[in-house]
């Protein structure tokens, strides 16, 4: 019989923000590929929602309130998944935050939060994972950037502080993988373009915007999650295991517009 392609059964996989949007995409699409997974955000109610579908396709899984920027609860998450699975396979950093305001008004407080869910989170979860993928000396973590990472993509207006911890993503991304590909453990960064989630409601629901956006997206549609979550159960398969330090972009052809 011939190797089914993407397997992931039996591995065990923490995704972060899964409670609803593209987190919810991945998590449903990685029970499918077979993995176990641990579904993590700050509602535990609506993760238990998502682990009760979870079951439904035939996997397991396990809710968890997590704050990704408190170092003990990203440790208690840890804690809980080696406790139900015996050990972390996968990580998906996808919790983040977007509020739109202009650069002159935002504030101290604004820019930190958003730099400390979107950047100073997936350091701390990156970490207490690597720790225990290392003893099994395989290990897949996945970053979600964004088109709008600088250099190579591009700003938007109204959320400097949101470009600036996608663009330091890719950047830990890149440095990270060169660390632990020693140790087993590829590390890779998936860039979406705009997909229709909550978080975009603000650019989808302004008509002028959304046409402006088609414009620009050779593919002629928005993103759904499941173009995401497509690409991170590739990622972090076996037939994946030769690249580590990429970053992916999933946008529809819009960067190459």
């Amino acid at each position: 019989m011939a190797k089914k392609l993407f397997d992931l059964t039996n591995k065990i996989a923490i995704v972060t923000g899964a409670r609803r949007g593209i987190g919810r995409g991945i998590a449903l699409m990685l029970a499918q590929a077979g993995a176990k997974v641990v579904v993590s955000d700050l509602n535990l109610e609506e993760c238990q929602k998502v682990v009760d579908e979870i079951k439904k396709i035939g996997s397991d899984g396990l809710a968890v309130k997590c704050d990704v920027t408190n170092q003990k609860e990203v440790n208690e998450m840890i804690r809980k998944t080696i406790e139900k699975f015996g050990r972390v396979d996968i990580l998906v950093n996808n919790a983040g935050i977007a509020p739109f305001k202009p650069f002159l008004e935002i504030t101290e407080d604004e820019w930190n939060k958003v730099l400390d869910v979107n950047l100073k989170g997936y350091y701390l979860c990156a970490q207490a994972a690597a720790k225990e993928m290392i003893k099994n000396g395989w290990g897949r973590i996945i970053n979600i950037a964004s088109i709008a990472m600088g250099q190579v993509g591009f700003g938007f207006p109204n959320l400097t502080h949101y470009c600036a911890s996608k663009g330091g993503i890719v950047a830990f991304t890149e440095a990270l993988a060169l660390e632990l590909a020693p140790k087993g453990i590829n590390v890779n960064a998936i860039s979406p373009g705009v997909i229709a989630t909550e978080m975009a409601k603000p650019v989808l629901e302004d008509e002028k915007t959304f046409k402006t956006i088609l414009a620009r997206v050779p593919k002629g549609r928005v993103g759904q999650p499941e173009d995401i979550a497509a690409a991170v159960v590739f990622l972090a398969s076996e037939e994946a295991d030769y690249i580590t330090g990429a970053t992916l972009v999933v946008d529809g052809g819009w960067l190459a517009g």
